[in-house]
């Protein structure tokens, strides 16, 4: 029988060394000095060996009760290692495993903001509930029982994505055989529908004006002074906005461009921006203030970071637009409201929105053909702004396309 003190004594020697303990179990001591639990049986007259572990994170104490859990399993006519294999073929298949793995392949397909949120949902809501069932045996009571909780505290909202999530973990373990059906499909209807409002905008011409003479008025930090009067020239998501590189910036061209990359896209497109020479002028002003930094933007804690999402919103908040009235997002509808109310064809105002063309063959017909109407719009766009900002009696006028 082994103790602690002779195995701390033995020495490491040019061939491997056993030091037997009883039942099977030995300590194999390599050349190198690592020292490795194995227990030696028998199956159907086989000789067979187990993996322990390394002394000394497994002790002389616990290698022994591993070594009889492992005869036990064998009284029952169990191969242990067979039964490890067991175990870690089902951990593989539990919903946390899949989804992980779910996961890992959307990295590069979702935004960065969008796989963050989607990552959140699992860790914090779904995994400590339903993570280590078997994906194969979840049932659409074991779903329906999580989000039912998420919606109680009012969070609708998520509660339907926590529910589209499962679904679209589930349907890949379908895919790759590790589940026969999804039962988030039998929940359709199970949760209160979720009302969307309109995210607040200001899309009066007079109102707009004061918000533009309010934001020339900012005496806040550079980069966001720079991003409040950049928003409503470009129109662009939030998040787009507050992550923009020097790099994907087009400014010495003719005809100056933004080209935004596709992984920083909701839609997984590359967008481009025409850029109107109000942009092109505030952004030579830029420079010298976001210094080395890669982004437009740089934060004021760090400038290898852009500023944080709610930058903006807090700014207007500071010049006394309340939660209700004007966000990030509303630059967008603001411009999208006068733009059709101006007379330019809807087709050009959504492709420079950025939304989704269901129509593939028309899309790609749109993005070929369609910029120079764009960069037209754009520039009227930014002397329509300059004509508000000034105070001008505002008459309603109808560019052509």
């Amino acid at each position: 029988m082994l103790t602690e003190k002779t195995i701390q004594a033995a020495k490491a020697a040019e061939k491997p060394t056993k030091l037997f303990d009883g039942g099977g179990l030995y300590l194999l001591v390599n050349p190198q000095g690592s020292r490795l639990w194995r227990l030696k049986y028998r199956v159907h007259g086989k000789e067979k060996l187990l993996a322990i572990g390394a002394y000394p994170d497994v002790s002389l104490k616990r290698a022994r009760e591993k070594r009889d859990d492992a005869r036990r399993l064998l009284a029952d006519g169990i191969d242990p290692n067979a039964q490890r294999r067991a175990e870690k073929l089902a951990a593989a298949d539990t919903f946390e495993a899949i989804a992980r793995e779910w996961l890992e392949l959307q990295h590069k397909k979702l935004s960065p903001t969008t796989y963050v949120k989607a990552l959140w949902i699992f860790e914090t809501l779904l995994f400590p509930s339903i993570g280590s069932q078997p994906i194969r045996k979840l049932t659409a009571a074991d779903v329906l029982a999580v989000v039912r909780r998420i919606e109680a505290r009012g969070k609708h909202e998520t509660a339907h994505r926590a529910k589209q999530r499962c679904g679209q973990v589930i349907r890949f373990a379908i895919s790759t055989g590790r589940a026969d059906r999804d039962p988030t499909s039998d929940l359709r209807g199970a949760l209160a529908p979720v009302v969307r409002t309109n995210r607040p905008a200001i899309t009066e011409p007079a109102q707009i004006g004061q918000l533009l003479n309010a934001i020339d008025s900012y005496t806040g930090h550079a980069s966001t002074a720079f991003a409040l009067k950049l928003a409503p020239l470009l129109f662009v998501r939030p998040g787009e906005l507050r992550g923009a590189r020097w790099e994907e910036f087009e400014l010495d061209a003719k005809e100056p461009l933004w080209r935004i990359p596709a992984e920083r896209m909701k839609m997984r497109e590359t967008h481009v921006v025409p850029l109107s020479k109000q942009v092109v002028k505030l952004l030579d002003d830029l420079r010298p203030w976001s210094g080395t930094s890669e982004f437009l933007f740089p934060s004021v804690l760090s400038n290898q970071r852009p500023i944080s999402d709610n930058t903006i919103n807090s700014a207007l908040r500071r010049l006394g637009y309340a939660s209700d009235e004007m966000c990030g997002h509303g630059f967008r509808a603001m411009a999208s409201t006068r733009l059709n109310e101006q007379g330019w064809h809807p087709d050009i105002i959504e492709l420079q929105l950025a939304h989704a063309e269901r129509n593939k063959v028309r899309a790609a017909y749109n993005r070929a053909e369609r910029l120079t109407e764009r960069r037209k719009m754009m520039q009227a766009w930014a002397d329509y702004l300059d004509v508000l900002r000034a105070g001008a009696k505002v008459v309603p006028l109808r560019f052509s396309a």
